[in-house]
């Protein structure tokens, strides 16, 4: 079906001889925004991490609207381009002021002439907040202002899905609320949007779908209210019982 962005099949992913992703299966269709959820260690980051090729998968299949991303004819420079990070600690350019981090890409990978990117990087610092900010560089931001650069930053590509990192994890508490905030105003464009996070709030109340990560495999997955309110799994219970 054409609005299955990401069709992952029976995806395996080792560190040596340890299994972090088993015989991982799931959809995500146009316009979801799929929290992950579930314990450090239990597979999360690094099945996002798959997704965006930067990790290799030992087995199984990505399809991205159909086409297999693990092929070795598949052009993983521009697949790259239209499936969005945001990391867990910013990536920012130290050395580049907050207009610069959000132009370079555009020009380097998408070839816009330096008055298109300064123009969409304008546009998407605004939307996050950050238009006043132009000039200063990373060190002299806070946590939750370089989170909104590095947002601003990946929209500035005009992505196709937005893969996010545990992107409240490295912030101090007071933080996160305005990059949390960020990110509803996102969800709400109908943006396609895969959230790897340990805040239940965000996934209860703005996900499409959540799912439960357990020891490598997805223990469960539905809407909001089956996961957070009518638990099948017990792993599910007893993760919940400890967060909330």
């Amino acid at each position: 079906m054409r609005d299955i962005v990401f069709d992952v099949k029976g995806l395996v992913k080792h560190y040596e001889d340890r299994e972090v992703l088993n015989s991982i299966d799931l959809q995500i269709r146009r316009g979801e925004v799929v929290s992950i959820i579930g314990q450090s260690g239990s597979g999360k980051s690094t099945m996002l991490r798959c997704l965006n090729l930067l990790e290799t998968p030992d087995g199984g299949e990505i399809l991205y609207n159909g086409e297999n991303i693990l092929a070795k004819s598949f052009n993983g420079n521009s697949y790259r381009v239209k499936v969005g990070m945001v990391f867990q600690h910013f990536n920012l350019f130290n050395n580049m002021n907050v207009l610069k981090n959000c132009m370079v890409g555009q020009i380097r990978v998408l070839k816009r002439s330096k008055e298109e990117a300064e123009k969409t990087a304008r546009i998407y610092l605004e939307k996050v907040g950050m238009l006043d900010f132009i000039n200063s560089k990373p060190k002299q931001l806070s946590g939750g202002q370089k989170q909104r650069v590095a947002i601003a930053r990946a929209l500035a590509m005009n992505p196709d899905v937005l893969l996010f990192d545990e992107p409240t994890s490295a912030l101090d508490p007071e933080m996160v609320g305005e990059v949390l905030q960020v990110m509803k105003d996102l969800a709400s464009t109908g943006l396609t949007m895969l959230v790897v996070t340990h805040e239940m709030g965000f996934a209860k109340n703005v996900s499409t779908r959540v799912v439960f990560m357990d020891e490598g495999v997805i223990a469960e997955e539905g809407t909001p209210e089956e996961v957070f309110v009518n638990p099948k799994n017990p792993r599910t219970r007893e993760f919940l019982s400890k967060v909330l």
